[in-house]
């Protein structure tokens, strides 16, 4: 019952609210929300693609929220309009059936080339001009390897890797999201 979830089409002007922006961005998580959001985000992406604004997505899959077929269909609908994609391996395997060889999440190896591989593989599919990859090793459940990597369709760079001490999961992906917008914004 939050008011995204229970928000209408009718309740949006997107004229109005993307007035004078340069960039839109949303998540996985709001049309995974329901048909309703996901009508919302579609005429949100429809209406900055018209004004020639900046829209970025973070795939953000939950399986809790719906499944790989549903969010393949609907995010397939979106991406369309997308011009710079967020992901992990994950996401991309799940949402898409974009995989590499020789990555195993599990394990918390990471394979350069394979993220390579998923990023263009993205790219192609769907027209993006970046795609951005959050790379985790999992070193155990409190410690992790942080980095990422953006892919502009030809070439692929790698940040230097953070060891990071976990406190608490919640908002890494949308701290690595706001981190890219704002360096792209700003170049």
């Amino acid at each position: 019952h939050s008011a995204i979830a229970e928000a209408q089409i009718s309740d949006f002007d997107w004229d109005m609210i993307l007035d004078g922006a340069d960039w839109f961005h949303f998540t996985g998580i709001t049309p995974a929300l329901g048909d309703g959001a996901a009508e919302i985000c579609l005429e949100a992406c429809k209406a900055a693609r018209e004004k020639g604004i900046t829209v970025s997505c973070d795939l953000n899959y939950r399986k809790k929220l719906w499944s790989r077929e549903k969010a393949n269909a609907v995010m397939s609908e979106l991406c369309d309009y997308v011009d710079i994609c967020i992901a992990n391996e994950e996401d991309a395997a799940d949402v898409f059936g974009i995989t590499s060889a020789d990555t195993d999440v599990v394990k918390g190896e990471v394979n350069r080339e394979g993220y390579v591989e998923v990023a263009s593989a993205l790219a192609r599919k769907f027209g993006f001009s970046k795609v951005a990859i959050t790379l985790r090793e999992s070193v155990s459940a409190s410690d992790n390897n942080w980095s990422g990597m953006l892919y502009d369709g030809n070439t692929a760079y790698f940040s230097k890797k953070y060891a990071m001490h976990i406190v608490d999961r919640v908002g890494g992906g949308d701290s690595f999201g706001a981190g890219l917008i704002y360096s792209l914004l700003t170049e």
